[in-house]
């Protein structure tokens, strides 16, 4: 079993899948003519714009709840995986995805706001709706729905409560069993409250604990800050071969880099457009924009973080594909949150096991809360005919049962299948984007045109040519009369 999982996702997650998903992020920020640079204050205005209503949540809430999913375990560990493997170069190369993504989190997060639709009293949106109602294809939504619903609740949580679970066993000795009662406890409380509780704990829980990371990473730069140089020009060397010793791996740092930048900040893979959608906005572009922003915020700023703290203080092993080792500075610590305890340690004595204990816990915390909303919306799409209270409450089950196993056990195979779980949501995601890219193309530009009219922009799908936007040619309409 462990093998042929392991197989499939040597194909699922191959380098040349790699450099598509880095060539349609590149194609679509030439598409769109690079807003990512053009629109960044606007982006940062729109954030804080916006109220929820009965149907939706705020813009700045389902930033949050999408910040829940991609600011993870990914973040800590997969950073300073990238830089074990890939060299201080792979960050450079992180920076450079999570640029070139922005535009695919705009593309896909403005497709879920013009496709979604108002069900049992509530926004939904996602992959699912916008490859059936924008491409046709129900047999494609279909299956991306169940693979969302197979890797979001059955497959992922359990490796996010054993990162929990593990952290602090090694800095509390507290043990795992325990840690499991009180996530499913925890989280119980909130997924039983629906989308309204999930959004208005993101809100709060996702800003404390990015900004609380940050301002330690702040402490461990400035008690090297004459590192900074040299540092930098380690990174930019490496990326580009010009370094004598990460020279021979810049294949590495780039795989690296680019692997664990998506996956990281999740820009093409299907998951933001969720919560993109649940947006109460009066244009799919704001809520794109705002979507495209949540990128930064996850590899630019928290990603960062933790790179920067393991490279200032010099906490971390390089290794070459071939088991050359190029770099050790650490005994005995593995690839992963040991590199960033050790850095915390060097700065802060006894401070780096609990603080990245504690760090994991908020991070992967919120991202269970984030998988819960991914799936319940699949659920939704695939019952949007019949009664669907019992299968959520099924999905409620099988998700806390998931954390709780994960809590407790070995996480290995968990971990290669929800990889492929992921790999298939990327696949038929990016299949579905390039073919829809128009209509977010068209709501950009009408988006651009209304504002240098100095209007609030509005969209009207019918104007526009768009097909299919149903919610808002019928109850975007409705729901404004109701307002006023």
């Amino acid at each position: 079993m462990e093998t042929f999982v392991n197989g499939l996702n040597d194909v699922l997650w191959s380098t040349p899948v790699i450099y598509i998903c880095l060539a349609v992020g590149l194609l679509f920020s030439i598409l769109t003519r690079f807003l990512q640079v053009r629109h960044v204050k606007e982006m940062v205005t729109l954030m804080f714009k916006g109220k929820s209503s009965k149907a939706g949540v705020s813009s700045f809430q389902a930033l949050a709840i999408a910040l829940s999913g991609r600011v993870g375990t990914g973040n800590i560990a997969g950073t300073a995986t990238a830089i074990a493997f890939g060299g201080p170069g792979a960050v450079f190369w992180m920076w450079t995805i999570a640029f070139i993504g922005a535009s695919s989190a705009f593309i896909e997060s403005t497709l879920a706001q013009i496709y979604k639709v108002k069900q049992d009293g509530e926004y939904r949106g996602g992959p699912a709706y916008y490859i059936e109602k924008g491409i046709g294809w129900k047999w494609f939504a279909v299956t991306f729905a169940i693979a969302a619903i197979l890797a979001m609740s059955l497959l992922m949580p359990g490796i996010q409560s054993n990162s929990i679970a593990v952290g602090l066993e090694n800095a509390f000795n507290l043990d795992t069993t325990i840690t499991g009662i009180i996530l499913v406890a925890l989280i119980g409380v909130i997924i039983f409250g629906g989308i309204k509780r999930i959004a208005n704990v993101a809100q709060f829980v996702v800003p404390f604990m990015a900004i609380g990371y940050i301002l330690v990473s702040l402490i461990i730069v400035l008690a090297n800050i004459g590192e900074l140089p040299a540092v930098l020009g380690l990174i930019f060397r490496s990326a580009f071969a010009l370094d004598s010793a990460f020279g021979g791996i810049v294949g590495a740092a780039i795989a690296w880099g680019v692997k664990r930048g998506i996956y990281s900040n999740e820009a093409g893979q299907g998951t933001g457009p969720h919560a993109a959608a649940a947006a109460e906005v009066s244009h799919p572009a704001k809520q794109g924009l705002v979507q495209a922003f949540s990128v930064y915020i996850d590899t630019l700023f928290v990603c960062s973080a933790t790179a920067f703290m393991i490279l200032f203080t010099g906490m971390y092993n390089t290794e070459a594909p071939d088991g050359t080792v190029i770099v050790s500075n650490l005994e005995g610590v593995e690839a992963g949150p040991g590199y960033t305890q050790a850095a915390i340690e060097s700065v802060l004595p006894g401070f780096g096991a609990g603080f990245v204990a504690v760090s994991l816990f908020f991070f992967a915390f919120t991202t269970i809360m984030a998988y819960y909303y991914i799936a319940e919306t699949n659920v939704a799409y695939l019952t949007r005919v019949t009664n669907s209270k019992w299968a959520m409450f099924v999905l409620k089950v099988v998700l806390l049962g998931a954390t709780f196993y994960g809590a407790t056990n070995e996480a290995a195979l968990a971990w290669a299948l929800g990889d492929v779980g992921l790999g298939l949501m990327v696949w038929l995601n990016l299949i579905a984007i390039l073919i829809l890219a128009k209509p977010a193309l068209v709501a950009l530009k009408d988006y651009e045109n209304q504002k240098k009219q100095g209007i609030d922009p509005v969209f009207d799908p019918k104007a526009l040519g768009i097909k299919n936007a149903d919610y808002w040619e019928v109850d975007y309409k409705k729901d404004k009369d109701q307002a006023s």
